[in-house]
């Protein structure tokens, strides 16, 4: 049942991310949108609205995590990761960033999530992120530093739970 819930929030926050973003840089009125977007279905509307007003203690949903080289400052990508790291890899000496999306239920302070970065099985670094619930997106990039040649795994983690894992091949 929880899996099912988790699912369900994570296919609603993904429909409803077009919707954040419109909070952050709507397009004037009467203007048609950029992009056409699928629009999520009652049930899953209902879910997130649910869980953003009535979820608070349940923690964070991790929506979506990227290795960026770039996160836009102002403009109609304000806060988004504009140049994602591909797997061709990236230069040894790099700085980079975690671009981090979440829904955390509305009032919600979490302080338990951190960034790490390994290099192989030797962890290299690991940050503190601490987001709140203060709109339907709390969006935090965490820089890291990957100064070796490899293979690089960056997670997101919550106390010993690891919510994501990308993989970077530093050259």
């Amino acid at each position: 049942m929880a899996k099912m819930l988790t699912r369900s929030l994570l296919c609603a926050v993904l429909g409803m991310s077009s919707v954040a973003l419109a909070q952050d840089a709507a397009p004037a009125a009467g203007a048609p949108a950029a992009t056409p977007v699928k629009a999520p279905d009652a049930d899953a509307v209902r879910d997130t609205w649910n869980y953003f007003y009535k979820g608070q203690g349940q923690g964070p949903v991790l929506v979506d995590a990227k290795v960026c080289t770039e996160v836009a400052k102002e403009g109609p990508n304000k806060y988004e990761c504009i140049a994602e790291v591909g797997p061709e890899g990236i230069k040894a000496g790099t700085t980079v960033m975690l671009w981090q999306a979440y829904l955390v239920p509305q009032g919600d302070a979490i302080d338990d999530l951190m960034v790490q970065s390994k290099q192989g099985t030797v962890v290299r670094e690991t940050k503190d992120v601490k987001i709140k619930g203060e709109g339907w997106r709390a969006r935090q990039w965490t820089g890291l530093r990957l100064s070796k040649p490899g293979a690089w795994t960056v997670s997101v983690l919550r106390g010993d739970q690891v919510l994501k894992e990308i993989q970077v091949k530093v050259l």
